[in-house]
């Protein structure tokens, strides 16, 4: 079932010296009262530095051992995060997400989403999209346009492919797969360059046979078209989840001043939008699933306004 095949596996460093180019953006004047200085944004909210982590060539997160299986075989025991970290919003969480909690609201920097619940679960969600032009103005935002599956009631994690500006490159594009928060930490696989106009596929695919429900490891990827470049994360735990909730695109933004913190809009024409097309949905017997996409748009009372909203069903485009 796994699409991308013949491929190295791409995991995250366990410890990873970041260099300057290469190096999440930090919380900056502009997050929440309460969020420290040195924390940085990722997809899930502030982390501290040291509870991001990434994983090298070859390794896989190990969920049942609470440890990272190196290529060469050896273990290496996963630290618990000594820090809590925080929503958009700045409400702090301490270990991993609690339960019953759903993430996709405004704290969360969810501004709109596109989703489906379904009673049966689902096997793999994909989804093409194309890198927009750089924003106008560079207020040390943070953006994220990503597809991903989650459990509907009493979530703990979320698995995602994801292009992000600002965030591993500064003041750039890049795509990196995500999975948080096994031991309250965040992980990410090796992110790479990507740039306007080019097509990125993403999708995240389940590793058992046909028939199983709860599958306990996901592949997740996103590769840029235009160049082969790929971040890829091979048997990513879910922490226990089941994913019965799935998201045909979703625009998470962080330290928005302006409206021009934006991108203009695809470089294929439309502004002000993103879509994410030619969907594919399984479910958990491997059987298409036509999906009825319904937008969510939870700007209200956020500020600044920027025609927030988002029209489906053949595609899924956010407008901002």
């Amino acid at each position: 079932m796994r699409r991308f095949t013949g491929l190295v596996v791409v995991m995250l460093a366990l410890f990873m010296i970041v260099t300057a180019a290469q190096a999440l953006t930090s919380a900056g004047p502009h997050a929440p009262a309460g969020v420290p200085a040195d924390f940085v944004v990722t997809p899930f909210g502030y982390f501290h530095p040291s509870c991001v982590k990434h994983l090298a060539e070859g390794d896989v997160l190990r969920e049942d051992m609470n440890a990272v299986q190196h290529a060469n075989g050896m273990f290496e025991n996963v630290q618990q995060c000594a820090f809590p970290h925080f929503r958009a919003d700045g409400e702090k969480v301490t270990g991993a997400e609690p339960a019953a909690t759903q993430p996709p609201d405004i704290s969360h920097a969810w501004i709109e989403y596109a989703s489906i619940h379904d009673v049966q679960n689902y096997a793999e969600i994909y989804a093409q999209w194309q890198v927009p032009p750089s924003p106008t103005n560079a207020d040390g935002q943070t953006l994220y346009f990503f597809n991903g599956l989650e459990a509907y009631k009493n979530d703990l994690t979320i698995i995602q492919p994801v292009l992000g500006w600002n965030s591993d490159y500064a003041n750039a594009w890049g795509i990196a797969a995500w999975n948080c928060c096994l031991s309250g930490n965040t992980w990410e696989a090796t992110p790479q360059h990507t740039a306007s106009g080019h097509s990125l596929e993403g999708y995240i695919v389940t590793t058992c046979a046909s028939g199983v429900k709860n599958c306990s490891q996901w592949d997740i990827v996103i590769i840029d078209d235009a160049t082969g470049a790929f971040s890829e994360m091979n048997d990513a735990p879910s922490n226990g989840q089941t994913f019965n909730w799935a998201f045909g695109g979703v625009m998470e933004v962080y330290n928005i001043i302006q409206c021009g913190d934006y991108p203009a809009g695809e470089s294929s024409g439309y502004g002000g939008a993103l879509g994410f097309n030619n969907q594919i949905v399984l479910n958990y017997n491997y059987a298409p699933v036509n999906p009825a996409w319904k937008v969510s748009n939870v700007s209200g009372g956020l500020t600044p306004q920027c025609n927030y909203g988002g029209s489906v069903p053949k595609q899924v485009i956010l407008n901002y």
